[in-house]
């Protein structure tokens, strides 16, 4: 095995892509899996006078899970950009990217409305 000294600056290390593939991977599915509990946490609260249900917050414990996992894949994408294929670079960095777009998306739906 090869020392951290011994590769040239800006190259990943070995495996670094393939971890940052399964770490979108599974932020994406988190965040697909956090959709029909919030959807129906959201029925159940407009629905019924009774506010309580697990849903909302298993909803928003998938998402937070999700955003975990999204940084988690965004950080070495990011650090080592300039030595990864494309491919990996944006499978790294669209998932907190998506992120970001709903929650701005979110913030100025909630303003405008």
């Amino acid at each position: 095995m090869k020392s951290d000294a011994a590769r040239p600056a800006g190259t990943p290390p070995y495996g670094t892509a393939q971890r940052i593939r399964t770490r979108a991977i599974w932020a994406v599915a988190l965040f697909t899996a956090s959709l029909p509990p919030a959807l129906i946490g959201f029925g159940i609260a407009t629905a019924t006078a009774d506010q309580t249900n697990l849903a909302m917050p298993l909803a928003f414990l998938f998402w937070a899970i999700g955003l975990l996992f999204a940084l988690w894949a965004a950080f070495p994408a990011l650090r080592y950009w300039d030595g990864l294929p494309g491919q990996v670079r944006w499978l790294g960095a669209l998932p907190l990217l998506s992120v970001s777009l709903f929650l701005s998306i979110a913030l100025v739906g909630a303003l405008l409305v």
